[in-house]
């Protein structure tokens, strides 16, 4: 076997990708990566990475050998398992996008989370401006606020991006990461949802204080009254708990 022709592995992918009657965002999606990356690989910019080989061959419906080679085999043209490892040698002599762009959306990430939440400080400030003592938050806001934060900090800085491989050979419903516990019942967690509970982990993460806080403020200006309803308290509680697993669990559920 020869080198890997770039140029033809990008013609075989942009057939097969149009022949599934995918656009280059959907089979993004499908890979978890941007479209960008699709388009790199179809115009023989680049390879992917050696990670994403098997994903994409099966996206395709094709083995990772035909995606190497650029083409489809006979039954009496398929290789032996060292030809097939001699490609995949190959294949990985490319740098491929993936860790860079894992590298761009983590930085993304982090920066939103800290300016989310110096906006969601601010707010927390100007309650207690408006009334100048420690009483400055709805019962039991302050402890939603303090969960969100931690949620934030968990899926923005520690949560793993990928899940051990007997996440997808089983069924399993609970992810276990040091004091970070998670059970979805009814739903099998695995690394074709996972990235999108991540995705939807981290907006609550970054976005839920500054939820919180606003509501907060509006209620301390205008509707001091309601504070006093333990009905509107419950509600509250109840909303916040919905708001942070309910995408979860949606996400999850969808693309199980």
């Amino acid at each position: 076997m020869g080198e890997i022709d770039k140029e033809q592995f990008g013609r075989f992918i942009s057939r097969l990708r149009k022949e599934k009657g995918y656009t280059q965002k959907q089979l993004a999606e499908r890979l978890y990566i941007s479209d960008k990356a699709i388009s790199k690989w179809e115009r023989g910019l680049s390879m992917p990475d050696v990670s994403l080989l098997l994903p994409l061959a099966e996206v395709l419906g094709v083995t990772v050998t035909e995606l190497l080679e650029g083409r489809q085999l006979e039954a009496e043209e398929q290789p032996d398992w060292g030809q097939v490892e001699a490609l995949v040698q190959k294949a990985a002599a490319f740098p491929g996008d993936s860790e860079e762009k894992r590298k761009q959306e983590r930085g993304k990430n982090i920066l939103s989370f800290c300016l989310c939440w110096a906006a969601a400080l601010a707010l927390l400030l100007a309650a207690w401006a408006t009334c100048q003592s420690m009483d400055f938050f709805f019962p039991g806001g302050l402890t939603l606020v303090l969960l969100c934060f931690l949620f934030g900090i968990y899926f923005i800085f520690f949560a793993k991006e990928q899940l051990p491989n007997y996440y997808d050979e089983n069924r399993i419903s609970a992810v276990s990461d040091g004091v970070f516990q998670m059970n979805l019942a009814g739903v099998s967690i695995n690394n074709s949802n996972w990235p999108h509970i991540l995705r939807a982990g981290r907006l609550w993460g970054c976005c839920g204080g500054i939820v919180l806080g606003a509501l907060n403020l509006i209620l301390r200006l205008w509707f001091p009254h309601l504070l006093q309803s333990l009905f509107v308290l419950q509600g509250i509680l109840i909303a916040y708990l919905l708001a942070l697993f309910m995408p979860i669990y949606i996400a999850a559920k969808k693309y199980e």
